[in-house]
């Protein structure tokens, strides 16, 4: 139990709305456990294919129940940095393995794209349904039958939730998560941001841009903003998916490779021939998706996972909503300034004590679950740790320090940042949307202005480009939600509206799109639903309708006489040039069946 009731309160519900479909889910996890290991089952024929590759020796001990064999699912490709360094992850692991009496196989590949790669262009309308996809291709690897536990490699954005939600398909394994850590600092984020801005200004050219872009994100690893990517290796450890202290260790460093070897071992040792078994079905409950909410609001985590964390947790028969990660910001304090919400990247916030510091500090005042499972088998408290190298090349672990190396960037929970998360959920007669504003200034929360309507991110660069949008006014970009095109993010947008809002302007965002988790100082309610191609109120918005978005009282409005509004007709949006090109007509049906932002925007729930 948490030491804060209403912490208590919020977990305590999400258990009685999910009680049905939680104990459904159970049953089938433990009637999958009860049919122990599952070569048991496979023909001599299946057995034969499943390791024909294998040497003589591992053939002999697979073809009984007693050695356990660990799958591999890996989004490993050499063109993005993130993923690249699992390249030489199943080597290790299969060294590992072997050290400890167990084998390990590649069980699949799974796609992993790039929204930095594919940002404002026609590939970023996959992006989203690349979760769902990422989830149905472990599935296949894992369907084999041939596997004690997995281990699954996968850093950024779509590409964890789419690895959780297989994971917790096949909740009667064990599984860990290995990360590949973030690259080594390179350009500071601020400054990235201002070359950006001054660009969207025409004041640099391309070269100056590519320049500043490519010193920024230069080298194997994450990228160093916490957006996305870095909020799932947060979640990952504070759900207790990851060995402690493993997920922003640089990759290449002798660290990294022991953790990898490490967790390995532990998974072997959590299999139903080891001794603490630990199905990842019933390790990960409701007390865990609550840690992992806690932590996104106490790091000023990615929005993405407003739609991530209810897909993930439905995979699991839990059902959470909006209103309950909105409950939980009101109550959780922010305690780590890292860009967008400051200036450190995340080398810095693990400097000053990074994982360890903050889940004590957490820990110390009663917001976190510590009764919960976790692959380490310790409860979290375990968590609290620094993770250092030995000397005989294992990893050792030790308490996290008591104090921030750098109160800057990583707080004591008696000295927050601010006294919430900062990421809310607005409701009024435009829908429900979200918002974060852990880097929007207070005196921004309050934005009152007219609408004015753009069917996609590059009407709104030619209107900044001519000099059009210098005043007061409320964006709205619509016909982005997940049935219209696939939810693109629309990061394009804030270079403009960033700039307008220096020059002194009221500007906001109102949008069923995403921003995600490079979110920044520009107000911005995404995410609307219902989405404006199902008919929702933001189609009928009006150019010159007078928008008001409250992110103090949590209210999204436009300030039309309610019987006026009710009568409007819906605009209708011609969508075909969404249609085709970059594989979008592959992914026609996905978008059909699509599911609202509010449910995770997902194809299965």
């Amino acid at each position: 139990m948490t030491a804060d009731s209403r912490i208590e309160a919020i977990t305590a519900r999400i258990v009685e709305r999910s009680r049905p479909h939680r104990e459904a889910y159970l049953g089938r996890v433990r009637g999958a456990i009860s049919k122990g290991v599952h070569r048991s089952v496979l023909s001599c024929g299946n057995l034969a294919h499943g390791f024909a590759v294998c040497s003589p020796s591992e053939k002999t001990a697979l073809s009984g129940d007693t050695v356990a064999n660990l799958g591999i699912i890996t989004a490993y490709n050499d063109m993005l940095s993130a993923h690249q360094p699992f390249e030489n992850y199943p080597a290790l692991i299969r060294q590992a393995a072997h050290e400890a009496g167990g084998i390990a196989q590649v069980a699949g590949g799974v796609p992993a794209m790039c929204d930095g790669v594919t940002q404002g262009q026609p590939g970023m309308e996959l992006s989203l349904f690349s979760r769902d996809v990422i989830a149905m291709a472990a599935g296949i690897g894992l369907s084999h039958n041939m596997f004690d536990a997995a281990l699954f490699l996968g850093v950024c954005d779509k590409i964890v939730p789419g690895l959780v939600i297989a994971a917790l398909t096949f909740g009667h394994l064990p599984s860990i998560f290995i990360p590949a850590g973030p690259m080594t600092t390179g350009l500071p984020n601020d400054e990235k941001s201002r070359i950006r801005q001054l660009y969207a200004e025409g004041k640099v050219g391309r070269a100056e841009l590519l320049e500043a872009e490519s010193k920024s994100y230069h080298g194997p690893g994450t990228c160093t903003f916490y957006g996305t990517a870095n909020s799932n290796q947060m979640l990952m450890e504070i759900m207790g998916f990851h060995m402690p202290g493993s997920s922003f260790i640089n990759p290449g460093t002798p660290l990294r490779e022991a953790l990898t070897r490490e967790a390995a071992k532990r998974a072997l040792a959590i299999t139903a021939q080891g001794n603490e078994f630990t199905p990842a079905g019933e390790m990960i409950d409701e007390r865990s998706f609550v840690n992992g909410i806690v932590g996104l609001h106490a790091t000023g985590g990615s929005t993405n996972h407003t739609l991530h964390l209810i897909a993930m947790a439905r995979a699991a028969g839990i059902l959470l909503t909006w209103q309950d990660i909105s409950d939980l910001s009101d109550i959780v304090p922010l305690l780590a300034r890292v860009y967008p919400n400051g200036l450190a990247d995340v080398n810095h916030f693990h400097a000053a004590g990074g994982m360890g510091f903050l889940i004590g500090q957490l820990l110390k005042a009663g917001y976190l679950h510590d009764d919960v499972r976790t692959v380490f088998g310790q409860g979290l408290a375990a968590y609290t740790i620094d993770a250092k190298l030995g000397e005989n090349g294992t990893v050792v672990r030790q308490p996290s320090p008591e104090e921030s190396a750098d109160p800057k960037v990583l707080s004591r929970i008696e000295a927050p940042f601010q006294t919430n998360g900062g990421l809310k959920m607005l409701t009024g007669n435009l829908g429900k949307a979200v918002i974060k504003i852990s880097a929007v200034k207070p005196e921004r929360h309050v934005i009152e202005a007219p609408a004015l309507i753009f069917h996609d991110q590059q009407s709104l660069q030619d209107a900044f480009k001519a000099g059009k949008l210098d005043r007061d006014f409320i964006a709205v970009v619509r016909f982005q939600g997940p049935k219209a095109n696939g939810m693109p993010e629309l990061h394009r947008l804030t270079p403009p509206l960033g700039v307008l809002q220096d020059r002194g302007f009221h500007v906001a965002l109102l949008t069923d799109g995403r921003m995600s988790g490079a979110s920044g100082k520009v107000p911005a309610a995404i995410h609307v639903t219902p989405e404006a191609v199902d008919g929702g109120p933001i189609a009928k918005i009006r150019e010159g309708d007078i928008i008001r978005l409250d992110a103090v009282a949590g209210t999204l409005e436009v300030l039309v006489n309610p019987i006026e509004f009710a009568a409007r007709e819906a605009v209708i949006e011609d969508l075909s040039d969404n249609e085709f090109g970059m594989g979008r007509e592959l992914f026609a049906p996905l978008r059909r069946v699509a599911g609202p932002a509010d449910q995770g925007a997902s194809v299965f729930f």
